[in-house]
């Protein structure tokens, strides 16, 4: 990456320039660059960790090369004595960078069990709220391919389907924000490279090593699947294709929900037209979740085992009317309408 090709007289202040030309930095930021292509503002989640700085940087000099305003947020959960003395140093540890952030604080009482889970369900929140009073709808997070691997053997424990599996994507949307992993498919050592040579610094949680979490058991199981060589490689290249198959599926999905569901303006209801279920069960299954989404109106989607339910009760003509996910769906003359619930 030249000089010129940066632009950096003009737009990389002084403290980037020794950084940026370094060779390592330099391919990481162009591998980077090539799966980010972001043109509009973005707002970055900061935790402290190393991943988490590497794309502070990573983000930095892409936004001055693109002339655009990221924001940064650090969130403070207060679940440890430390936080906040970690927080505010990572947010002087930014500004040495000339990267503005600022802490959002996690208040209220603290949960003594399903601590992960909650938090970042909390810190996802914080976060949300941000976007939507900022009206940025591109929120950027540091999750790298450590962290699809760890998902992917936490959903397949829970019994989780195959969109389960694949969830933890480059891109997934939420409540209309859209949820962006730049370094997917990066590998946690050159991350813990980039904020060493860039920061001299990171936040190693001690929460990262106690094995009473369910995603540090999973990490170290991933560790001795090593040693019988099967690295990570390997399992990036199963989910890979696990992907692909999602992609297959969710064709046949909008492939039903178009062809086989009516809105009635008039009444202000969807009908499914008795094609809607002649397809695999997990079409059915997932087109059945989208439209109860779509009209309910709710945030998250309903659990699966309660779309199996209604399809158990539709299947066997016993549905009469049900509520979820703020949805009404029931069965008139052996045809299922979906309403909102008022």
């Amino acid at each position: 990456m030249s000089l010129k090709n940066l632009s950096v007289r003009k737009k990389i202040p002084k403290i980037y320039k020794s950084k940026i030309l370094n060779h390592k930095v330099n391919k990481i930021f162009k591998k980077f660059e090539k799966s980010f292509k972001i043109d509009t503002n973005f707002i970055v989640a900061v935790s402290g960790g190393a991943d988490s700085l590497a794309l502070a940087f990573l983000t930095k000099v892409y936004a001055l090369k693109k002339n655009l305003n990221p924001r940064y947020f650090i969130v403070d959960h207060k679940l440890r004595k430390e936080s906040t003395y970690e927080a505010y140093k990572v947010k002087r540890i930014l500004k040495s960078l000339k990267i503005n952030s600022q802490v959002l604080t996690w208040k209220g009482k603290k949960p003594v069990s399903n601590i992960q889970s909650l938090a970042r369900s909390k810190r996802y929140e914080l976060l949300f709220l941000k976007c939507k009073k900022l009206e940025i709808s591109n929120l950027v997070l540091g999750h790298h391919i450590d962290d699809v691997i760890e998902n992917f053997f936490l959903r397949m424990a829970r019994g989780s389907g195959l969109k389960g599996l694949v969830s933890l994507g480059t891109n997934t949307q939420i409540e209309n924000i859209n949820l962006i992993r730049p370094l997917i498919e990066f590998d946690k050592r050159d991350l813990i490279f980039l904020s060493k040579f860039i920061f001299n610094f990171y936040v190693d949680d001690p929460t990262n090593d106690d094995i009473k979490f369910n995603r540090i058991k999973v990490r170290n199981l991933i560790k001795r699947f090593e040693d019988f060589g099967l690295d990570k490689k390997k399992f990036q290249l199963t989910i890979e294709n696990l992907k692909k198959s999602d992609q297959s599926i969710k064709f046949y999905v909008e492939k039903n929900k178009k062809e086989n569901s009516i809105f009635n303006y008039r009444k202000n209801e969807l009908i499914l037209k008795d094609n809607f279920f002649d397809n695999s069960y997990e079409v059915i299954f997932r087109s059945l979740s989208d439209l109860i989404h779509l009209v309910g109106k709710k945030p998250n989607f309903v659990r699966g085992k309660k779309i199996e339910n209604i399809l158990n009760k539709i299947k066997e003509q016993k549905l009469r009317k049900e509520t979820l996910g703020g949805c009404v769906i029931k069965m008139v003359n052996h045809t299922v309408i979906l309403t909102k619930e008022v």
